[in-house]
C-alpha cells in the first residue's frame, strides 16, 4: 500500500505540472499550436526541418508552422499522456487490490475523468479553442488532481488530535466553500477561454461606467454561433467587460467566505492540525488575492497569469484537507 500512495502521490505532483502547462499553453495562445491531434502536423513531435515544415504547411495551409506554440503544446501532451498512464496503473492496482483495502470507486472515477478528458483535449483542437470547451479542459484538469489528492488522503493513515469532538459537524461549511471555490475556478476558466482577462483595467471591479455595460444575454452562453475559430474571444467589449466582472465579484464572495471558515475553524478548536490547517488556506488565499490583483496592475505578465491558476488549484488542496480531516475521526 506504502508504493502506491507513492504513486499517487507522484501523480498529484505530476497533474500540478499538467495543470501549470495547461495554463502556459493557454497562456502563450499555443492552443492550437498543433491543428491536429494527438500528433502535432502529422508528427509525434513538431516538425523541425525545412521539408517537414514544408509539407506540414501544405496540409494545413490554414495554419502555419510556429515552432515555440507548437511545442508548448506538445510538451504539454506529453505531460498530460503520462498522467493517463499513471492514472490507469493505479485503477489496476485498485482493482487487484480492492480485497486489501484499496479503494476502487475512485481509482475508477479517476480513469473515467482522464479518459474524458482526453477527448476535450481533442475537441479543443478541433473545435478550435471553443471556450465551453476550453473551460471544461480546465476545469477536467482540476477534478483530476483533486481526485488524485482525494485518494492520497484516503491512503493515507493518521489520526488526529482535536480540542473539539464535534468538529466533524462543520465539515460540511468546508464543502460549501469547495463549491464556492470550484464556482469560482469556472468563471477564471470562462473568462480565460473568452479573452476577457484585460476587459477590466482598474480595481476593485472594474473601470469607470462598467456598471452600463453589463449585458448577460450572450456573456455566457455555453454554445456560441458556429465559427471558423475562437481563438482570440468573438464578443464584443461590453460581453467581455460583463465576464470578467462577474469573476472580480465571485473573487470578493470566494475570499470573504474562505477567510470567514478559516476563522471560525481556529475559534472553534484548540488543535494545532486543525490550526495549521486554517492558516494555510488563510496564506495561500492572501498569495492568490496578491497574484489577481498582480495581474490587473501589471497588465497580466505571464509568470503571475501562470501562478494564478497554480495557487488556485493549491488552494483547493488545502480546503479538501482541510474539510477531509473534519470528517476523520478524531482521538478521544
Amino acid at each position: 500500500m506504502k508504493k502506491t500512495r507513492t504513486l499517487v502521490l507522484l501523480s498529484v505532483v505530476l497533474a500540478i505540472i499538467v495543470i501549470t502547462l495547461g495554463a502556459y499553453t493557454r497562456l502563450t495562445h499555443a492552443g492550437l499550436g498543433c491543428p491536429d491531434w494527438p500528433g502535432c502536423y502529422g508528427h509525434l513531435d513538431v516538425p523541425k526541418t525545412a521539408q517537414e515544415i514544408e509539407r506540414a504547411e501544405q496540409a494545413f495551409p490554414e495554419r502555419p508552422v510556429e515552432t515555440q506554440k507548437a511545442w508548448n503544446e506538445m510538451i504539454h501532451r506529453y505531460f498530460a499522456g503520462t498522467l493517463g498512464l499513471f492514472i490507469a496503473t493505479i485503477f489496476i492496482i485498485g482493482l487487484r487490490m480492492r480485497n486489501q483495502g484499496m479503494p476502487l470507486y475512485l481509482p475508477l472515477a479517476l480513469l473515467a475523468t482522464v479518459t474524458f478528458q482526453a477527448a476535450l483535449g481533442m475537441w479543443t483542437v478541433t473545435l478550435k479553442l471553443m471556450p465551453v470547451i476550453v473551460m471544461a479542459h480546465l476545469l477536467g484538469g482540476f477534478i483530476t488532481l483533486c481526485l488524485l489528492y482525494l485518494l492520497y488522503l484516503r491512503l493515507t493513515p493518521y489520526t488526529i488530535e482535536s480540542g473539539n469532538k464535534n468538529l466533524r459537524q462543520y465539515s460540511i461549511y468546508g464543502v460549501i466553500g469547495i463549491v464556492i471555490l470550484a464556482s469560482q475556478i469556472a468563471l477564471g476558466g470562462w473568462t480565460s477561454s473568452n479573452y476577457a482577462a484585460l476587459a477590466c483595467t482598474e480595481l476593485p471591479i472594474c473601470q469607470s461606467g462598467w456598471q452600463q455595460q453589463l449585458t448577460f444575454e450572450n456573456s455566457f452562453d455555453l454554445v456560441p454561433p458556429k465559427r471558423d475559430t475562437y481563438e482570440f474571444g468573438f464578443l464584443n467589449h461590453a460581453e467581455r467587460v460583463t465576464i470578467h466582472a462577474m469573476h472580480r465579484i465571485g473573487a470578493i464572495v470566494t475570499s470573504v467566505y474562505l477567510i470567514w471558515l478559516a476563522l471560525f475553524i481556529l475559534s472553534r478548536t484548540s488543535s494545532r492540525f486543525f490550526q495549521r490547517n486554517a492558516l494555510a488556506v488563510l496564506a495561500i488565499l492572501a498569495i492568490q488575492v496578491s497574484l489577481g490583483v498582480s495581474n490587473i496592475v501589471f497588465n497580466l505578465p505571464l509568470p503571475v497569469a501562470v501562478a494564478h491558476n497554480v495557487v488556485a488549484a493549491l488552494l483547493m488542496l488545502s480546503l479538501i484537507t482541510l474539510t477531509y480531516s473534519l470528517r476523520r475521526r478524531v482521538k478521544e
